[in-house]
């Protein structure tokens, strides 16, 4: 978006609603609008001179008072320019501007409060998650046994109808994690939407909670570890369910498949070379922006700095220079590990998960056939849904991640 009217030192502006949130850097601020999910980060200064210009002063005048109090040049007109770029300006000169905002899509649950959801989060809640993630662990202490096991997940000989059928309970498993996201994020005032994504080969379901970035940074951790403390829990009450409610053996069957499906979601959260929950964990204990964009950049630096060496050319400018010293550090050491694990979980998907899928459906096509061709009528029922349920779970994938990556499949 660019200013319709030219920005001047007499121009006056309106603001749109904005979060000016104190950095972890104490001379800088992040500013933002929630609503539109687009923040920056600012120099203290600019945000106190966002401040008076949201009070009404003329650039000229903002500009004039921040050299009079701080004994600084502050280009308060290139500030508006960026402002209003950013959507961050509701009328400059008396003309109304377009509000980006408008083409966002709208947050999810709309009506949910945060009154509504606060209490989720209280000190009773906790002490309740903690006794029974407590005594699920004591349980497990006299009842090893209790620990899922990968046969677990086939609870029939049907292949088909066990994949369908824990393929649904995995769905609602990970629809209240990520419902759990969203809930965090209202409980602090901010929006949220709920989407399919793409991580590498695997297609996730996602929250988008860049709102977030308006509430204070230990705040912040309620929303990331949300969703694996949902987990945990139903994973602890499954555990205890098995161990005293002594349920049907048909019911107690699916009950240690949806334990299994949990316990193995769990570590997923924790592979950090991707955007998983800990990654963001870890991106705000290390004061990280930008982690994963910062330390993928500075991996590619690394290999054009070596293709320059190898091609006697001047090597290309460090992206990380303009860090500070302490995010530079880690972004470098994020990148040494963020290259090999991506690598080596794309190996594994390679040699083991993607024959296994191939291997999967083209015996699934077999049976089929033969069903239709006079074969076991029931293998191939179970067959079909096999490939109703895999087969759409790698189109979702192929689709979501055509639409997530646009600028590869464009000509």
């Amino acid at each position: 978006m660019t200013a319709p009217v030219p920005v001047g030192t007499a121009g006056t502006l309106r603001l749109r609603p904005l979060s000016i949130q104190a950095d972890d850097d104490p001379d800088g601020v992040i500013v933002g609008r929630p609503e539109l999910g687009e923040f920056v980060s600012l120099p203290a200064l600019y945000g106190k001179a966002i401040e008076l210009l949201g009070d009404g002063l003329p650039v000229g005048a903002v500009q004039r008072r921040i050299e009079d109090e701080h004994d600084v040049e502050l280009d308060v007109v290139q500030l508006v320019e960026a402002l209003v770029e950013l959507g961050f300006v509701a009328r400059l000169n008396g003309a109304d501007l377009p509000d980006p905002a408008e083409r966002v899509p709208p947050p999810h649950l709309p009506w949910l409060a945060e009154r509504h959801v606060r209490w989720l989060f209280g000190r009773p809640m906790a002490v309740l998650w903690a006794v029974v993630v407590g005594a699920a662990l004591v349980t497990l202490f006299g009842r090893p046994d209790l620990v899922p096991v990968y046969h677990d997940f086939f609870w029939s000989d049907y292949i088909g109808l066990t994949t369908l059928v824990n393929t649904a309970m995995f769905s609602v498993v990970i629809s209240l994690h990520e419902l759990m996201h969203l809930v965090a994020a209202r409980s602090l005032g901010t929006p949220a939407r709920i989407g399919f994504g793409t991580r590498l080969h695997n297609l996730v379901v996602q929250t988008d909670v860049t709102a977030i970035w308006s509430v204070p940074r230990r705040s912040r951790y309620r929303v990331y570890l949300a969703g694996t403390a949902c987990d945990l829990f139903l994973f602890a009450t499954l555990l205890l369910v098995l161990a005293h409610a002594d349920p049907p053996e048909g019911v107690a069957a699916l009950l240690r498949a949806l334990a299994l499906v949990i316990m193995l979601s769990v570590p997923l959260q924790m592979h950090v070379y991707m955007r998983t929950d800990f990654y963001f964990v870890l991106a705000d204990l290390l004061r990280c922006r930008n982690l994963f964009g910062d330390g993928l950049g500075y991996a590619r630096y690394l290999l054009r700095r070596v293709t320059a060496v190898v091609r006697r050319v001047r090597p290309p400018a460090d992206p990380s220079a303009e860090l500070s010293a302490r995010e530079r550090r880690a972004v470098r050491i994020y990148a040494v590990l963020l290259v090999p694990s991506a690598a080596v979980a794309l190996g594994m998907f390679a040699v083991y998960t993607l024959p296994i899928i191939v291997s999967s459906l083209i015996r699934a096509l077999v049976a089929v056939w033969e069903s239709v061709n006079g074969g076991p009528v029931l293998l191939g029922v179970d067959a079909g849904l096999f490939l109703l349920v895999e087969g759409g779970i790698q189109t979702l994938f192929l689709v979501t991640f055509v639409k997530s990556h646009p600028h590869w499949f464009r000509r």
